[in-house]
């Protein structure tokens, strides 16, 4: 079967579900038990867990994701019309490239089937293998992480959850179109590897830039396809982590912000939360990090891909390259197009569109390029 890597939810889990009432969100969902698995035809989103957290050197414990489940199923859902279904748990491989295969081969059946996996960790090094799950997709990766660190580490290291991201860079297939940091805090990274990140004409957003300005996230989130949260981007006042403890980081509003925008977004396939220490405080916010990704999922408003002309402003900018923005007449969002070069090294193989801000709109206005576009159409030709 294809989902023989996945396990039941055991058993003492689910009588404790069993007691909510009708109302709570564990009432309404669909769970892998000893007896049944889920009907996916009928799913539109499936939680995974992944107990290996072999990548994080600070964790000395199993994982154990009850106490998420528990706080997560009782809560009380929105108007949401998603049908929603608990996948049950993949445990610890023998080495983490048995874990990796098994995380990539589910994530990747469910996704072609147009369900979106949320995956709890675990450690982040698992993004790797969220990752390698487009392989047989054949299209270009979009990758975000809200994290206070890029995770780079050397070509010989492991993998790891602090070097995941330099393997997704240099191992074959290169599917990795973007990568954007959301919340990286400058101390926790050299200089090198910000460095780093412009040349690559990746993105990076700091924590204090963020946090002063939540909505320069929205654009991101909304061309992504794997969103990968590490729970140590949140201050430990917030998030209940104590080790390792952060005195900085974002608030539990924020980051449940950013996971509604996550959700908002029509092209985000695949949501994931990592780098957790199995404590019942902690579960508290990481159950109400996917309450809100998925009430981002119910307010989706289908803008992706580019939809009927008809439905939009265009806006010609006449700069020394010719700007083409777009305006949504029905959620005043807004994006600008990255051009198809014509016997060009394309990795982009049409015209495509890069959401942005109104504000990015503006600056072109008085003939400033923005940066996100200049760094796009650079990727796209190298």
């Amino acid at each position: 079967m294809e989902f023989d890597f996945l396990k039941p939810l055991d058993n003492e889990i689910l009588q404790f579900i069993k007691e909510f009432s009708s109302q709570q969100l564990g009432s309404k969902v669909v769970f892998h038990t000893i007896e049944d698995f889920p009907d996916i035809n009928k799913i539109k989103v499936a939680i995974i867990g992944v107990l290996d957290n072999r990548g994080d050197k600070n964790q000395t414990e199993q994982v154990d994701l009850s106490h998420i489940r528990k706080e997560l199923y009782g809560l009380f859902p929105g108007n949401w019309d998603a049908s929603i279904a608990d996948l049950g748990d993949i445990f610890a491989g023998n080495s983490s490239d048995d874990t990796y295969f098994a995380l990539k081969k589910v994530v990747s059946i469910l996704i072609k089937k147009k369900i979106i996996p949320i995956v709890i960790g675990g450690s982040q090094d698992l993004t790797y293998a969220l990752y390698r799950a487009y392989d047989d997709l054949e299209q270009m990766v979009n990758l975000v992480s809200i994290d206070n660190k890029f995770d780079f580490g050397k070509e010989s290291d492991p993998v790891s959850a602090s070097s995941y991201l330099t393997k997704i860079i240099i191992d074959e297939p290169n599917n990795l179109f973007n990568y954007s940091n959301i919340g990286y805090q400058t101390y926790y990274n050299s200089q090198e590897e910000i460095d780093l990140i412009d040349k690559l004409f990746f993105e990076a957003y700091r924590l204090g830039e963020v946090s002063n300005n939540i909505s320069i996230a929205e654009p991101v989130f909304r061309d992504a396809d794997v969103v990968s949260v590490d729970l140590t981007v949140v201050k430990s006042s917030d998030s209940g982590i104590l080790n390792p403890f952060m005195p900085n980081g974002f608030n539990g509003k924020e980051i449940c912000a950013l996971s509604r925008y996550a959700g908002i977004s029509d092209k985000v396939s695949l949501f994931g939360v990592f780098n957790h220490n199995n404590s019942k405080r902690e579960s508290v916010l990481i159950a109400q990090i996917i309450w809100y990704f998925i009430e981002g999922l119910h307010y989706r408003s289908n803008e992706y891909p580019f939809g009927s002309k008809e439905n939009y402003t265009k806006y010609i900018i006449p700069l020394e390259d010719e700007l083409v923005f777009y305006k949504s007449n029905k959620t005043d969002r807004w994006w600008v197009e990255i051009p198809f070069i014509i016997n060009g090294n394309n990795k982009l193989n049409k015209n495509t569109l890069l959401p942005c801000s109104y504000e990015e709109y503006l600056g072109a206005c008085n003939q400033q390029i923005p940066e996100r576009w200049w760094k796009a159409q650079r990727k796209n030709v190298i």
